[in-house]
């Protein structure tokens, strides 16, 4: 395998010169770097990432710290990143924390021994102290859809509360006269941001009673079991938010075993705007994030911040829209 060393031979030049065409820094004239690039063609050098970090910190390389690859959700932003890195002309590494704060930490001692270029990462668990600890390494961070409540760093989400305002009042105009929720785990601002649009519209009917709030855990296991006790409190539901779709998922599987007609008895609404919404039959009203659009915009300032073009700390809310679907279309064929 060719070194730079073979490289500067081939070309009659320091490896200093290689170096500099390599890096794109400093002067060399044009004769010299066209000597220098012909030399890396026919030895097929490819030059050493790593030594190049070490040198300069620079890796061309971004990691995703996500918080469960397999929630489709995340695995659509996922790709985004990816896409959008690509395009950049860098590479990223994906780790997958499965929720725990702990996971995270050792990620980002990890990538900082590593001389990543930059962080993006969803967490619930990230606090001002571990935003600090990343700054203080000089590496640029932005948070994706679950943002700390403090701390100087780029967040990226949806518009959650006007979101789920958007679900409740869909419900109630197609015809619901009792709306329950489903709720994500408290920990989570975006659980608590959708909670909070919840509460909002359907705290000002005189039906309204905190006994219809149900948590979900964001999982289908989770809308499962939610329906399962929202019922047997207040059999006479006729509407349901569920605060993703997952949970939205769980929920229709569960009133479809238990005989329950959806829509004409119960409609159901979600929240993220995933493919397998439409998977399901009847398929899923939602309210979609931007998804795809959230992972490119986050990873485009990121490259920015990495190149020294952004500010460090932003925040950025993106709109939603609600896509209707059979869940909620009463009377439909």
């Amino acid at each position: 395998m060719a070194t730079i060393r073979d490289v500067a031979a081939r070309a009659g030049v320091s490896v200093a010169t290689v170096s500099r065409v390599l890096n794109g820094n400093g002067y060399v004239n044009k004769e010299t770097a066209r000597r220098v690039r012909r030399a890396i063609q026919e030895l097929n050098y490819r030059p050493n990432m790593v030594a190049r970090g070490l040198a300069n910190r620079k890796t061309g390389t971004l990691a995703v710290i996500l918080p469960d690859i397999k929630n489709p959700f995340f695995s659509e932003l996922a790709r985004a990143v990816e896409d959008t890195a690509r395009t950049g002309g860098f590479t990223v590494i994906f780790c997958n924390s499965d929720d725990l704060g702990s996971r995270e930490k050792s990620y980002i001692e990890v990538l900082r021994q590593k001389y990543i270029d930059g962080i993006i990462i969803a967490s619930n668990t990230l606090g001002e102290a571990d935003v600090a600890y990343i700054n203080d390494n000089d590496i640029p961070l932005v948070v994706l859809d679950r943002g700390p409540g403090v701390g100087d760093c780029a967040v990226f989400r949806a518009k959650n509360a006007d979101g789920a305002k958007m679900a409740v009042r869909h419900l109630l105009d197609a015809g619901c006269r009792k709306v329950a929720h489903i709720a994500g785990p408290e920990e989570l601002v975006t659980a608590r941001e959708r909670l909070k649009g919840y509460r909002e519209v359907a705290g000002a009917f005189p039906w309204f009673d905190e006994s219809l709030i149900v948590p979900g855990r964001f999982s289908v296991e989770g809308g499962k079991e939610a329906v399962r006790r929202l019922l047997e409190r207040h059999p006479d539901v006729d509407g349901i938010f569920a605060g993703n779709d997952l949970m939205a998922i769980g929920a229709l599987k569960a009133l479809q075993r238990m005989g329950i007609k959806v829509p004409d008895q119960v409609s159901i609404c979600g929240f993220d705007g995933v493919e397998m919404t439409e998977w399901t039959e009847p398929e899923l009203t939602t309210v979609a994030q931007p998804i795809y659009e959230m992972g490119a915009e986050a990873t485009r300032y990121l490259i920015d911040r990495v190149r020294g073009k952004a500010e460090p700390k932003a925040v950025v809310e993106l709109d939603v829209r609600l896509i209707q679907r059979g869940s909620t279309r009463r009377g439909a064929d």
